[in-house]
């Protein structure tokens, strides 16, 4: 691990120094305007879903959640996700406000930092976060959140969201393992991200 912030990097989440420097991304002013740019972003892509069938649509708003945690860590990312949310909410509500998908939206930011924050990200990190995402959030949790708000049984929902979320999972993966490829080289210019030496997404 080096001392330089921009080469800065941790084998995994669980170390005392981890939460530090993450906690300290909270007092730059840099890190809180970005996260705030990061939080916009994703409630503007939120409102574009891309069909791709009969009540199926995919939203894009992940890769930037994805990047943004990558850059400002677990800390901001529950901040963001939880202003994500509430925002996107009040321009566009599509139904009863609920708090259980406030925290949806802030523990996908969550694990998307765990992966990504100060660390190599290679195809296989891209690959976990999602999946950890898109069953334990998406699939466990939603699945309970709409068994309360709409009446079903757990299992009713827990079925109809598998499917969907694992159907999505390659599709996903695979547009966020591009979009990182694309994006990282910018992102570690601009000292956003440390340096991926000897690290390859393909």
């Amino acid at each position: 691990m080096s001392k330089n912030s921009q080469t800065l990097q941790f084998l995994s989440p669980f170390s005392a120094a981890y939460w530090r420097t993450a906690l300290a991304e909270g007092k730059q002013v840099r890190m809180l305007t970005l996260t705030a740019l990061f939080v916009a972003i994703r409630v503007v892509v939120g409102l574009i879903p891309i069909p791709l069938g009969d009540n199926l649509h995919i939203f894009f708003g992940f890769f930037f959640n994805a990047l943004g945690s990558a850059i400002y860590g677990p800390v901001l990312g529950l901040v963001s996700g939880f202003c994500t949310d509430l925002l996107g909410f009040l321009i566009q509500p599509s139904g009863p406000f609920f708090p259980g998908y406030v925290l949806n939206s802030m523990l996908g930011s969550f694990f998307y930092a765990l992966f990504f924050y100060r660390a190599r990200i290679t195809g296989l990190r891209i690959l976990l976060a999602k999946l950890t995402v898109n069953v334990g959030v998406n699939i466990a949790l939603g699945a309970l959140w709409s068994s309360m708000l709409y009446g079903k049984g757990y299992y009713y929902y827990l079925v109809k969201s598998t499917i969907k979320n694992i159907g999505l999972l390659p599709v996903e993966t695979i547009l966020l393992f591009l979009f990182f490829k694309a994006a990282l080289p910018a992102a570690i210019h601009g000292g956003l991200l440390p340096e991926q030496k000897g690290v390859r997404l393909w």
